[in-house]
C-alpha cells in the first residue's frame, strides 16, 4: 500500500508540474488575445484556463503542510510555463505590427523597391535629420513577416535605424492576406 501511495505521490508531482505548465502557457496566450481585443477567443481560454488553475491549486494547497515538495514543482512548473506561454506566442506571432526604417537620402527608394517586390507595402516619406535630409519608411505587416522583412533591410543597408511596433489595428493600406 505504500508503495502505490509513493507512486501516487510521485505521480501527482508530474500532474501538477505538466499542468501548471501547461495552464500557465495559456494564459500567456490569453493575455496576447485581450491585449489584440480579440474578447471571444480570450473568453474562450480563459474558460479552460481557470478549470486547471483550480484543480492544481486544490490539489497543492490539500496537505501542503505534510508535503511542501508540491509548493516548490508549483513554483518551478509556473516560471517554465512563464517561458514557454512567451515563446509559444512569438512562434504562433499572429496579430500585426509596424515597421519604421530612417535612413539616408536616396537609398530608401531602393529599398523600398525591394521590399515591394517581396508582397510588402511601404509608405516612402522625406523626412529632416539633424545633419542631414532622410528617408522615412513605414511598412504594415503581419508579425510572422518581421524577420523575413528585417533580413531584406539588412541586406541592403546596415546602418539604417529600425524600429518595430506591436499595432492593434490596420484599415486600409496594402496588407497581403
Amino acid at each position: 500500500m505504500d508503495a502505490l501511495l509513493n507512486d501516487f505521490g510521485i505521480l501527482s508531482y508530474f500532474i501538477i508540474f505538466f499542468a501548471k505548465i501547461i495552464e500557465v502557457s495559456i494564459s500567456t496566450i490569453r493575455i496576447m488575445f485581450v491585449a489584440k481585443g480579440e474578447r471571444v477567443k480570450a473568453s474562450i481560454i480563459a474558460f479552460f484556463e481557470i478549470l486547471i488553475w483550480i484543480v492544481i491549486v486544490s490539489s497543492v494547497l490539500s496537505n501542503l503542510s505534510e508535503d511542501p515538495l508540491k509548493a516548490l514543482v508549483y513554483a518551478a512548473a509556473f516560471s517554465i510555463g512563464n517561458y514557454l506561454g512567451v515563446y509559444i506566442e512569438a512562434k504562433l506571432a499572429l496579430g500585426l505590427s509596424s515597421i519604421q526604417v530612417i535612413t539616408q537620402e536616396g537609398t530608401g527608394s531602393e529599398l523600398a523597391k525591394l521590399l515591394r517586390d517581396h508582397n510588402l507595402g511601404v509608405t516612402v516619406i522625406k523626412g529632416e535629420g539633424k545633419e542631414t535630409a532622410r528617408e522615412i519608411l513605414l511598412i504594415h505587416l503581419k508579425r510572422k513577416r518581421i524577420k523575413e522583412s528585417i533580413d531584406l533591410i539588412n541586406s541592403q543597408l546596415d546602418n539604417a535605424v529600425i524600429i518595430i511596433n506591436e499595432v492593434k489595428a490596420v484599415r486600409g493600406g496594402y496588407l497581403k492576406k
